[in-house]
């Protein structure tokens, strides 16, 4: 039987002239397994969307395999190699977030379905319709032509969102069969619709959490209060203590190995659509932009460092009040880096300023978190301008040249390793939605990263 949301695709393709239907319909089946990583009760989902990529990849002639590793499988698949052209490794990632909170859901996060030119799924933008465009722009150029213009190797994990610990080992292990000229990833953003973007450079990211410990448990704020520290009010001292009021990190070294912004940066990012401090503020819902001054919003995001609280509580949370001074309180951090920190200096000197500003009164526990090397190359590299003309082919319009806010911490592993630079081609807009209920991913975007695909492989072979 025909699914409703299959006949809605049909009518909406005939309608825009946009999508085969099988593409779109292959779309819908990939988003409908819940493969997300971090949840051990998903564990079978993840391995059943990985078949249903080794099948996928196996129909269109590629040889496949499903590496095991000491979490979820790892997806490779290649074309016939031919040692006169170029090697082209497609990255990529098939698992995904959690759903929650569920109840913000306007529709079930594994039923996709077609609404105002989007589909609406997890993982319908980070990262199956991405990666999938990919996979289906050389599925048709294989039916069309044949073969391939250069070499393809499809690297697909099933960790991504949960920082890849094993791609590393596997990457080691497998140096020599991963060898290529250049790595292709479509797993960030446009800056804005109908701009394709161009990304050179990625954040990297230190992560940590603090616990302060007061009394041996729950105090009467009345009978103790004055008399002890609240640790309650100590992790707010010790959270303000990372920035002076104008919003420098004061953090003592922090900024010392940071690598300062090119002129052409600055000229060309003041260009760029969508990346103004007023799109910043449209988009966010912000009343007032914030940061490191002498810099706008674009290079705050894209090239300057951050440190940032994403959790902080202790005692009472509940409904009224609850006279209690709390035996503890949390918070955790994550500092955003650029090149050329290092996040194992910057977590050395974040523990020191934790350590040197702890208030009186509270014992301290830090716990270190994941971390990852930010990345840059250059875009203007002779692999650089094929992905630039890729986009200007796939999507009509010349591409702007960005650094994202982001981390992937396995892009700069990837370099290190392999030796090649990673060209990141997103097709995820603003407002995707993606780690976030209602994730969205606009059709015509699908459409443009299977031209991309096929594009980008003609440029390179050139």
């Amino acid at each position: 039987m025909t699914r409703p949301y299959f006949k809605l695709a049909r009518l909406w393709v005939q309608s825009h002239n946009i999508l085969m239907t099988e593409q779109l319909e292959d779309l819908f089946e990939f988003l409908r397994f819940p493969s997300v990583s971090t949840d051990s009760s998903h564990a079978e989902d993840v391995r059943a969307c990985a078949g249903w990529l080794i099948e996928k990849l196996t129909q269109m002639g590629l040889e496949t395999e499903l590496h095991e590793t000491a979490k979820h499988p790892i997806v490779t698949a290649r074309s016939k190699h031919d040692p006169a052209k170029k090697t082209c490794l497609i990255y990529g990632h098939y698992d995904v977030q959690p759903v929650d909170p569920i109840e913000l859901w306007d529709t079930p996060p594994f039923e996709p379905v077609l609404r105002d030119g989007r589909i609406w799924a997890r993982g319908a933008t980070d990262n199956k319709g991405q990666i999938l465009a990919h996979i289906l722009g050389v599925e048709a150029a294989l039916k069309e032509d044949g073969e391939l213009p250069v070499n393809i190797i499809f690297l697909i994990e099933g960790e991504e969102e949960i920082g890849s610990p094993n791609l590393v080992p596997f990457l080691q292990k497998y140096k020599e069969e991963l060898a290529c000229d250049v790595i292709a990833v479509s797993d960030t953003g446009m800056v804005a619709k109908g701009v394709p973007t161009m990304g050179y450079g990625l954040r990297g990211i230190a992560c940590c959490e603090v616990t302060l410990k007061g009394p041996s448990g729950d105090m009467h704020s009345g009978v103790y209060g004055g008399a002890i520290a609240n640790p309650a009010t100590a992790i707010a001292r010790l959270v303000a203590s990372l920035h002076d009021f104008d919003g420098n990190i004061a953090i003592d070294g922090f900024y010392d190995d940071v690598r300062p912004l090119e002129t052409w940066e600055r000229e060309a990012w003041a260009k760029v659509p969508g990346s103004s401090d007023q799109d910043t503020l449209d988009i966010t819902g912000s009343p007032a932009t914030f940061g490191e001054p002498g810099y706008s919003s674009a290079e705050r995001l894209w090239a300057r460092p951050t440190a940032e609280v994403n959790g902080i509580g202790g005692g009472y949370q509940g409904e009224g009040s609850k006279t209690v001074l709390p035996a503890e309180a949390m918070a955790k951090f994550s500092f955003r880096l650029v090149p050329d920190q290092e996040p194992k200096d910057i977590a050395k000197k974040v523990q020191a300023h934790l350590q040197k500003h702890c208030p009186p009164g509270v014992t301290m526990e830090i716990e270190v978190g994941h971390d990852g090397k930010p990345y840059i190359c250059d875009p203007h590299s002779e692999n650089g301008k094929a992905g630039q003309v890729a986009l200007e082919k796939a999507f009509g319009k010349a591409p702007v040249l960005i650094r994202e806010g982001g981390s992937i911490p396995i892009i700069q592993d990837l370099k290190e390793i392999l030796g090649v630079e990673s060209l990141m081609m997103g097709l995820a807009l603003p407002d995707c939605q993606i780690h976030a209920p209602n994730e969205n991913y606009y059709v015509e975007n699908f459409e443009g990263g299977i031209r991309l695909n096929r594009a980008l492989l003609k440029e390179l072979a050139k």
